[in-house]
Parts: C-alpha cells; structure tokens; sequence
C-alpha cells in the first residue's frame, strides 16, 4: 500500500481468545483509504472473527482497531457510523418493498430525515435497484438482487468503510459481474473490506489481498506481489502435436530446471503441457524457437502463465502451517484453531 495514502483502518495486535482457543493471535494490517482488500483464509482461520470485531459487534480479547481514527473498543458507536456491514447470509425482510426497506434502515443509522430520500435513492442508483426493483417485494427477487440490497444497506450512510462478508456467494456468473461492477464503482469513494472464497474474483476485483491462517497474517500485498514472494519459478503453456514420451525428451533441451507439470491431449490431435521453469527465466522465445524448428511437432501456442491467486493462497497457507509445526510448542494447546 501506498504510505502516503491516509488510513480508514488501523488494526493493531488484535487478539481473541475463546478459553483455550486462540482464534486471532497479534494480527496487524491497515488499509488505505478507497482501498479495495480481498480477506482470505480457510475456514476457521479468523476472517469472520476479525470482521466482527471491526464493526463492533464482537470484543477483542486484546489489541486495538481503529475505524478512522475512531478507536472500535472504547467509542464503537462513533466507531460503527463510519462502517457499512453486509454479513455472509443477509437477513432480509420478506415482506417489505426494497424503497421501504432502505427507508427503514437510513432511519435506524440516524440518516437526517431531510436526507433520507436523498440517500435511498442515491444507494439504490448505485446498486441499479432504482429502476430495476425499488417497489419489488424483497422476498421476490432473485439472490442476485437481494446481494444489492444488502449492498446498498451497506452503503446508505455513506460510510468510510464497507465490510463486506462472502458478497457472491451462490451467484450465477451474471449476477458475480453485476457485483463486480458495483464494487469497482465504490473504489476511491470508500474503503471496502471483502471476505470471498472465490479467489478469481478477489484477484479481478482488489487492489490488495491480505491472507490469514490459524488466525495470523501469513500473506499481505497486491497478487502481482504475492506471486513475487511465494510463487518462484514461471509457467509456460505450450501447444502442439507431441504425446507426453517424446515431449519429456524434447523438454531436455529447451533450458536446465524445466519441469512439464500437466499435459492434457486435444480432441484434434494436438497436446497442451503446462511447464515449470526458474522464475524471470525469460525461456518463452527459446520454447517457440526451438520447437518451431521441426515442423512436424506444429507448433500451435506458447505462453507465459501467471500463477493464479488460487496457488498463491495454497503455497502461503501451506507455509504457515508447516512453520507451525515445526515452531510448535508442547504448552501451546492456542495454536490449534
């Protein structure tokens, strides 16, 4: 992040403890202003624990956050009127209209009544709810739907800071580009915290990731970052007409540490491999020259793979908990979460 953009979150060496059980262990983070965050981590890793704790509906066992300068543990009243919340299952009202709904909720978050419309109108504007569903029954629409208005619950009060826990889960692929959409309209205007098990989509829509795994941060940066410091070799995908026997031998001499990691055969005779090299290794036009030489291996494609978010998220995860292991003291019955 960049240091000379201001922070709207500050998190310091938050702890929560449950008896014995350490669910946040010193975690430390802060995120810029306009800042869009991906907060990942397995299941029971700490995600929805440190979220909870940052809109103040959950103690800290130690540690501090601070949502705009507003500390979340001793002022969490002033803390929750700079943070807008959406949870993983949203409870919505069935029988009220969408209008009706949000009208209801700006009063709740002590939206001025002389503002109320204004605001409705303009969270409905940017979640494309105004022509679209405004009068619709909430208990009608489709998931999709509903994922915007608990969107633009969120949003009503023009908050600082957006939370916003498993936003696309159970999206069909139009509705996750119609959030996409939405959260890239927020960038700039608001920071947005998103906690997603949909890695492509954090990758799509983020500026930074942060990954955390038995309740510790084992991973912060941008995903061009991240594949820098824990992805080190380069990914190359190559095409043509060459079963896996006689392509492990050309592989030979195309560059020392090649390794062909897939290979999967084509229904028109081709094979597409996946190979493996030392990373800034620059093979990609050493691999078109040297098969473009022999016609009959008809050379269709060669390209450089980035790693995905997804192999980020397992090599940083896999450390922790390899470090873990080894680190791991007999008296510690808190580092099993």
């Amino acid at each position: 992040m960049d240091s000379d953009i201001p922070n709207s979150v500050i998190v310091r060496r938050l702890t929560k403890r449950y008896g014995s059980i350490t669910a946040l262990n010193n975690v430390s983070f802060r995120i810029g202003k306009g800042e869009v965050v991906g907060f990942l981590g397995p299941n029971g890793a700490g995600k929805s624990t440190t979220m909870k704790i940052l809109s103040g509906l959950m103690p800290a066992t130690s540690g501090s956050a601070e949502i705009c300068g507003v500390s979340v543990a001793s002022m969490p009243d002033e803390a929750r009127k700079h943070i807008g919340f959406m949870p993983e299952n949203n409870p919505l009202p069935e029988d009220l209209r969408v209008k009706e709904y949000l009208k209801f909720r700006a009063k709740i978050k002590d939206v001025p009544g002389a503002e109320i419309k204004r605001r409705v109108d303009e969270a409905m504007e940017i979640c494309e709810l105004k022509r679209k569903a405004a009068y619709s029954i909430i208990g009608n629409l489709s998931k999709g739907f509903r994922q915007r208005v608990g969107i633009a619950d969120a949003i009503l009060s023009r908050p600082e800071v957006v939370i916003m826990d498993e936003p696309t889960i159970g999206l069909d692929p139009h509705q996750i580009l119609a959030i996409r959409k939405l959260i890239n309209s927020l960038r700039g205007k608001m920071s947005v915290i998103i906690s997603s098990h949909i890695l492509p989509e954090i990758e799509l829509v983020c500026d930074r990731v942060i990954i955390i795994n038995q309740g510790a941060i084992v991973a912060s940066g941008s995903p061009d970052s991240l594949r820098k410091d824990f992805i080190p070799y380069s990914k190359y995908k190559v095409s043509l007409k060459a079963g896996r026997a006689d392509f492990e031998k050309i592989a030979l001499y195309l560059g020392r540490g090649i390794e062909i990691e897939s290979g999967v055969p084509e229904s028109d005779g081709y094979f597409t491999y996946i190979l493996r090299a030392p990373e800034n290794s620059g093979l990609g036009a050493t691999i078109v020259g040297e098969l473009s030489k022999d016609a009959r291996l008809a050379l269709r494609e060669v390209s450089e793979q980035k790693p995905s978010l997804e192999e980020i998220f397992m090599v940083a995860t896999r450390r922790s908990w390899e470090e873990s292991r080894t680190s791991k003291k007999p008296d510690r019955e808190e580092d099993e979460i």
